[in-house]
């Protein structure tokens, strides 16, 4: 039901409530006059006593307009009845009009009200036109006892009628002085929700722009920086994923208020959203005084809250951009401190950075690299490169790697370094990463078709490409479409993507390593070069990183790391491979520590699928 609805309702209930009280009071009244009355008076109360009975009656039964109109009817006939019987228009009972209409005003509308006062006024000039005409004649009584009862009933009846129509007055005023105290109230309520965070109650972005504008001519009219400080919590996720959306809720409210606790009067908290906040900083006269806010914000960020029985710490990225020097426009520097915040977690998280002109080049350039990236990978632009690898005791080429290049109309190459990651980001990787699958498995069926019958392919994989869990299906495509066996596939994965726990990563390995296909972790011991996983882990071949080979045969500075990591191999029964072998010198160094295989530019750069059958040939013949 709707509040015009409930509304009309209440006042028919008033109004039915107004006429029973009505009806009983004038009836106790005309009973009273009734016990003195004589002659034809005695008859009109009699009859006025008995139209309130029928008029309470139908209102009790809820026929409300009814009994109003019978009621207001009936008093005003007995009081013209009265008139006409007695002195007139100067007859007692023409006291009696002024409460009639009032009752009128308490129990209707317009309508109600319009027709009895027409009725009043109709009935006081009939009966001034009877008596002139001499119809009939007035007839003065003689004052008695009981017309002052007539007199104290008539004052009662219609000063009980003005008592419940100011009260009603009164109650109406109060309920208006409430609403308007609730609507007050709601407008303030509503004006908080729509400037605040429902979750933490700290400013929202709207609420944060108008702070933002007030603490810069502040800061402005002092001299002073006015400072945006970017805050993202870097593994807020994993917290919503095992515990529920609620317990994040309340690990935000925790970490919300803990900084809030700790800030000064100068600084402000706001909700960005998500796990992401802002602190806008007045005053600001030196870099020191960000300095201490950002590492004070990331040791806060860093506090172990319990939730759930569980102890749960996150770290923080921030970014930092000042006003006016970096901008005075409050979603510019938001902007510009969000980009900032992105370099603090490029740079290793848990950490502050500020703003600088060279951010945003780079990140204009990579939207307009994505932007390029997306049809380029639609229309297979980009090209497969492939670089051998080589048995290095026997100087056999037994497999290639397949790497990805981007060629442009104007003969430069983009490297996988400047849209990998891009290509990660945008979810762009899923389909990239099954086409080049689909290109180095028909490539090696052609080199075996060739003669190089035992000819193996490598390729990377990525993070990004497990999320799904398609990987398996996707390889097993592969396999498929160019007919080769899985044991000449290897797919080369990094420590991240094995050191990964509580993930379906593992499950889709075992899957993979159930059709066949090798594996080769790449670039050992330039992350975790945890020994857990390479013994849970079974795979086939372990690869030095460049960084470690290089410069073997001139420097022996990292010979004894590459001798462990080779001995390391061995005990696990995998073969080793060097990358970036660029000298006879250092392909020396690697065959007298042990290592089996290698690939570098002392063989070939890479080199395109053409240039590679062509390199094949030649090796071969050679």
């Amino acid at each position: 039901m709707n509040s015009s609805a409930v509304e009309a309702n209440d006042l028919t209930k008033i109004r039915r409530r107004r006429v029973i009280q009505i009806s009983a009071v004038t009836a106790i009244g005309l009973f009273a006059s009734l016990l003195v009355a004589r002659g034809v008076t005695y008859d009109i109360f009699l009859f006025g006593i008995i139209s309130l009975a029928l008029t309470a009656a139908l209102a009790y039964k809820h026929y409300v307009t009814t009994s109003s109109y019978l009621l207001l009817s009936a008093m005003s006939s007995m009081l013209f009845a009265l008139a006409v019987t007695g002195a007139g228009a100067f007859d007692i009972a023409m006291l009696g009009y002024p409460g009639v209409i009032i009752f009128a005003a308490l129990l209707g509308g317009r309508t109600l009200f319009g027709s009895v006062l027409s009725l009043v006024i109709l009935q006081c000039v009939a009966l001034t036109w009877l008596i002139m005409h001499d119809i009939i004649s007035p007839n003065p009584p003689n004052l008695t006892w009981s017309h002052v009862l007539f007199i104290i009933v008539i004052f009662v009846v219609t000063g009980f009628s003005v008592f419940i129509l100011v009260q009603d007055i009164r109650r109406l005023m109060q309920s208006l002085q409430q609403e308007n105290a609730k609507v007050e109230k709601n407008r303030e309520y509503i004006h908080h929700l729509a400037h605040h965070d429902p979750l933490t109650n700290l400013p929202n972005r709207i609420k944060g722009e108008q702070l933002f504008n007030k603490k810069l001519r502040d800061s402005e009219a002092e001299g002073h920086q006015l400072a945006l400080l970017f805050i993202d919590l870097d593994n807020f996720k994993p917290v919503n994923d095992a515990l529920g959306h609620a317990a994040g809720d309340r690990f935000l409210q925790k970490i919300s208020q803990t900084i809030s606790d700790n800030l000064t009067s100068n600084e402000s908290l706001i909700r960005f959203g998500g796990d992401e906040f802002i602190v806008l900083a007045s005053h600001i006269e030196h870099k020191s005084q960000i300095d201490t806010l950002g590492s004070n914000i990331v040791a806060w960020c860093a506090t172990e809250f319990e939730l759930l029985r569980s102890k749960i710490v996150v770290s923080s990225s921030v970014g930092v951009a000042l006003a006016p020097k970096d901008g005075t426009n409050f979603k510019q520097l938001c902007r510009k401190a969000d980009v900032a915040m992105y370099e603090a977690k490029r740079n290793g998280r848990s950490r502050v950075e500020y703003y600088d002109v060279q951010l945003d080049e780079e990140s204009d350039e990579k939207f307009t690299l994505l932007q390029r990236l997306r049809p380029a990978v639609k229309n297979n632009e980009l090209e497969v490169y492939y670089q051998p690898l080589v048995n290095l005791n026997s100087g056999e080429v037994y497999a290639a790697e397949a790497l990805l290049r981007w060629p442009q109309k104007d003969n430069t190459t983009i490297f996988p370094d400047k849209f990998i990651s891009i290509a990660e980001n945008s979810g762009l990787i899923n389909n990239l990463g099954a086409w080049v699958l689909n290109e180095a498995c028909a490539f090696c069926a052609r080199q075996q078709k060739n003669g190089h019958a035992e000819f193996t392919v490598a390729v990377n994989l990525s993070f990004v490409q497990f999320k799904d869990g398609l990987l398996p299906s996707i390889v097993e495509r592969a396999l498929e479409r160019a007919q080769l066996a899985p044991q000449y596939l290897e797919l080369e994965l990094t420590e991240t993507i094995l050191a990964e726990e509580g993930s379906s990563i593992n499950q889709q390995l075992e899957s993979i390593k159930l059709l066949g296909v090798q594996f080769a972790i790449d670039d050992f011991g330039t992350g975790y070069s945890n020994l857990s996983y390479l013994r849970r882990f079974s795979a086939r071949k372990l690869k030095v990183d460049r960084a470690f080979v290089h410069s073997l045969g001139t420097d022996n500075t990292n010979e004894s790391l590459v001798l462990a990591i080779i001995n390391i191999a061995k005990s696990l029964g995998m073969q080793t491979v060097a990358e970036g072998i660029e000298n006879k010198a250092t392909l020396e160094k690697l065959k007298e520590l042990g290592c089996e295989f290698g690939q570098g530019f002392y063989w070939s750069k890479p080199i395109t699928a053409t240039e590679t059958e062509h390199f094949l040939s030649q090796h071969r013949a050679s």
